[in-house]
This record gives C-alpha cells, sequence and structure tokens, in this order.
C-alpha cells in the first residue's frame, strides 16, 4: 500500500544552518507516527517544511499520491493536510467559535462544516460551552484543546501535532494523549512531535528518532523503547 505521506531526502536551511539533513520517512493510513528528539534536533522543521511554512533546500514531500513540495500551506487543509502548531497559537481577542471557524476556511459544504463543528464539540465539551469566550482567558490546557480542535474543522486526513502537551498540567497533558488515541480510532492519521517521550511512545505505532537533523533510528514503540538511540538523543549527541 502508498503511504499517505512520505518525505525523501528533505533538507532544511536557515542560512548556513543546516536544520534537517536528508531526512526521508513515511506514514501509512491510520498509524501514529512519532518524530522523537532533543530541542533543535530538526522536529518542527519538518512539520512546517511538510506544510510549506518554510522552503526545502533539497528533497520531496508526496501527500495522497501528490508532489506537495514547496506548495502553499492554505491549499493544504482543504486537501486533507493540518499543522496543530507549537505554541497553540490561538487568536485571544476572538471567540472560540471564531477560531475554530477560521480552521474551516476553504470547506464549502455546509454538511461537512456541520459534522466538523459537531465532532470538535463532542471532542471537546468545554469549548462549547466557552464558545462566546474569547480565547486568550481561556486555560493553557482549554487553549491547547482549542487549537486541536481548529486544525480537526477541516477533517484532516492527516494531523501534525507539534508539541501539543507543552506547558500543560499532569491532568490536562493526560487527556490530550487520550485525545490522540481517539483520534487514530475516528480514522485520522497523526505525526506527533513531542518532548514526553513515554507517554507519545504509549500511543504511537512506529516512530523516528532524530539527532541533528539526521534519523539515527526507526522502529515500533518496543523497539525505540529499549534504544540506545534514544538516550543518547536527550542526553546530548544532539
Amino acid at each position: 500500500m502508498a503511504p499517505l505521506l512520505s518525505a525523501q531526502g528533505l533538507q532544511v536551511r536557515y542560512g548556513a544552518v543546516e536544520a534537517v539533513r536528508g531526512v526521508s520517512f513515511e506514514i501509512q493510513q491510520g498509524e501514529i507516527v512519532a518524530l522523537l528528539g532533543a530541542n533543535g534536533a530538526g522536529k518542527s522543521s519538518i512539520l512546517k517544511a511538510i506544510v510549506g511554512l518554510v522552503p526545502t533546500a533539497s528533497g520531496q514531500v508526496m501527500f495522497d499520491g501528490r508532489d506537495i513540495t514547496g506548495a502553499a500551506p492554505e491549499g493544504l487543509a482543504p486537501a486533507g493536510l493540518t499543522l496543530s502548531p507549537e505554541g497553540r497559537r490561538v487568536f485571544g481577542t476572538l471567540s472560540v467559535s471564531d477560531n475554530l471557524r477560521m480552521g474551516a476556511f476553504g470547506l464549502t459544504d455546509k454538511d461537512e462544516i456541520a459534522e466538523a463543528w459537531e465532532r470538535v464539540y463532542d471532542l471537546f465539551p468545554i469549548l462549547k460551552e466557552r464558545k462566546d469566550q474569547y480565547a486568550g482567558t481561556l486555560s493553557g490546557g482549554q487553549q491547547q484543546m482549542l487549537a486541536v480542535g481548529r486544525a480537526l474543522m477541516s477533517n484532516p486526513r492527516l494531523l501534525l501535532l507539534d508539541e501539543p502537551s507543552l506547558g500543560l498540567a499532569p491532568l490536562v497533558m493526560d487527556q490530550i494523549f487520550e485525545l490522540i488515541a481517539k483520534l487514530r480510532d475516528q480514522g485520522v492519521t497523526l505525526l506527533v512531535v513531542e518532548q514526553n517521550v513515554a507517554k507519545t511512545l504509549q500511543v504511537a505505532d512506529r516512530g523516528y528518532i532524530l539527532v541533528s537533523g539526521k534519523i539515527v533510528e526507526a522502529g515500533n514503540t518496543s523497539e525505540l523503547t529499549q534504544s540506545s538511540s534514544m538516550q543518547d538523543a536527550y542526553l546530548g549527541a544532539n
């Protein structure tokens, strides 16, 4: 079966700094795949390159059989590929419902939009309760739920999550990881960048370990849990 997404020889540079160095990986429909590595390993740069937020110096990204290398970000959500960025980045002076509405930009089918509203409010009842509240007044956990909900409004086939548990209390963090597993059960494929390795490996199917912009190991979660490369990646080999 052809992968839902694949990257071949992906390279990202910021000036003279080579942040991503010839990375290749693939994701099959229905998987949760983790990108693991210390801060600065290139994980977020890979996500941004996939959705066109940073240019690729070389390499190719394919999504659902289509070459999307360098594609404009606004064209990818209607095609089924969405990023929930690090740091949440909700629109603080807009209401919860207006933030969610922004996520449905590009959708034209009213029934599809209505289903998206229903799905997000079913996953996050607190957002329905606070739909008229300014997003900037929500707690950190609620803002993370809103960021994920906004990404889900486009009904993505593949959702990229960048540090979804960053800065959250342990209880809220548990809720986010429960959500990740639930989304996979609902048919969403996920690529997750996350510093909480233990929690991520509990929900992911497979993963890739990055060190200094290169993939040093790939495998299923049980293999990565036992990997010496994992320890190296988080103890300064980056």
